[in-house]
């Protein structure tokens, strides 16, 4: 399987001859409103999962209580302080009697962005595969049209696709050579999400590179400095411990779910905080590794070119997802992007295979379709967590087929190594 895929793949540094025309781009264009319809459909229709729900509340108090209370008395919120304000913005509007007119409530204004991000993510994605990675049209309308997205974005309720659209606008920055911009964008990512920060030294040392890691650096610590100023301020220990040290789900993803398939009592906890001793152990070396992964590939490809940068960014994500300790459903939009613009061939796979782990989890969650409300309980992860085993084995392959192919146009490249690649 993984020479037949391997074959498939074009030489890395092979220019592909794809171009985008304006017939392609009208294409690609309309299957992003077609998806952006259909999801503002399912917005106005369902509620979605567990997170709309437990956004609510947090809106709930947020509003009556305040952000350090709520950071204190509820661990479950490890969000960044923007998307508290967010929340705390959007939980009035619903009772606006001409929205709720509409069929406008919270469940649909805590999607409309991420439903939005899609689509600017699509033009984002075109304009790069314009000037500087052609993407094959096909591909293209796959990602426009992409089953992942469209139940993340249209059901799930988060605000993953908002942190992937800022990622996807730093990587356009970047290949357009903005240091200040790119740093804008990447520090509004982390506003949203935390787990950008993992990224961060692919960008830093890039710009180092470039002589502009000096601005890159400014601009990006004066708007998290700005975002995160009322935490950094009163309660910068209770922003660690809620958000910078969030940990996921044991025992739905990768190698923690092997582990728990043992069925050993010791890894059989299934939960994102206060870990069992041998549970705490293992996700911390893993997050310890997945850093040291993380930080060599930044400072080997310092030096790579702009359009190679979004290789390492998608490498730095297949890392990511194939040695995570956790992983939500919602995530399985955060890499789409930029495994895309490295192979659209292994981003076909693992759409395939997301699509199809999404699917029995929000099916299995609302209780068969039509969806309206998923509730994950612990009783159901047991029948869909197995169906995770799919889009981690097409991450891992495609981690194999491609440093095969690293190796075979280099064959003194190691792993370990000093040596930088260009």
């Amino acid at each position: 399987m993984i020479d037949a895929v391997q074959s498939a793949l074009p030489a890395e540094n092979a220019p592909r001859q794809t171009v985008v025309t304006s017939r392609v781009r009208l294409l690609v264009i309309g299957c992003a409103l077609v998806a952006f319809t259909l999801k503002l459909m399912i917005a106005l229709q369902t509620i979605g999962t567990n997170d709309t729900v437990t956004f609510y509340r947090f809106a709930q108090m947020l509003s009556a209580q305040g952000l350090e209370w709520t950071y204190r008395n509820d661990i479950s919120f490890n969000h960044p302080p923007l998307t508290a304000y967010f929340l705390r913005l959007i939980l009035p509007l619903e009772k606006i009697p001409s929205l709720s007119a509409l069929g406008i409530d919270f469940p649909f204004l805590l999607r409309f962005p991420g439903i939005l991000a899609d689509f600017v993510v699509v033009i984002v994605v075109l304009r790069i595969s314009e000037t500087v990675r052609a993407v094959p049209p096909w591909a293209l309308a796959l990602f426009a049209l992409s089953p992942v997205s469209l139940m993340i974005s249209g059901f799930h309720g988060n605000t993953d696709s908002v942190m992937v659209m800022f990622l996807a606008l730093a990587t356009l920055m970047s290949v357009r050579n903005r240091p200040i911009w790119c740093a804008v964008f990447m520090a509004l990512s982390c506003q949203v999400k935390i787990v950008p920060l993992l990224l961060l030294p692919i960008l830093f040392f890039f710009w180092c590179a470039r002589g502009a890691g000096f601005r890159f650096s400014i601009a990006f610590t004066l708007v998290c400095a700005i975002g995160w100023i009322q935490p950094l301020i009163h309660f910068p220990l209770l922003l660690l411990k809620n958000v910078l040290s969030y940990g996921s789900f044991w025992g739905i993803w990768g190698l923690t779910y092997w582990l728990r398939m043992t069925g050993l009592p010791m890894f059989g906890a299934v939960t994102y905080y206060h870990f069992p001793p041998a549970e705490a152990a293992i996700v911390f070396a893993l997050k310890l590794v997945l850093i040291a992964c993380v930080l060599t590939l930044a400072w080997r490809r310092r030096e790579v070119s702009p359009v190679r940068l979004i290789d390492s960014l998608a490498y730095a994500w297949l890392i990511f997802f194939a040695i995570a300790p956790g992983i939500c459903a919602q995530y399985m939009v955060w890499l789409a992007p930029f495994v895309l613009l490295l192979s659209p061939t292994f981003y076909a796979w693992i759409t395939a295979t997301s699509a199809l782990f999404l699917f029995y989890f929000y099916n299995t969650t609302a209780g068969g379709l039509p969806w309206h409300l998923a509730i994950s309980t612990a009783q159901l992860n047991t029948v869909w967590t197995p169906w995770t085993a799919w889009p981690w084995a097409a991450i891992l392959v495609a981690l194999v087929v491609l440093w095969r192919k690293a190796r075979r146009e280099d064959p003194t490249l190691r792993l370990v190594s000093a040596k930088l690649v260009r």
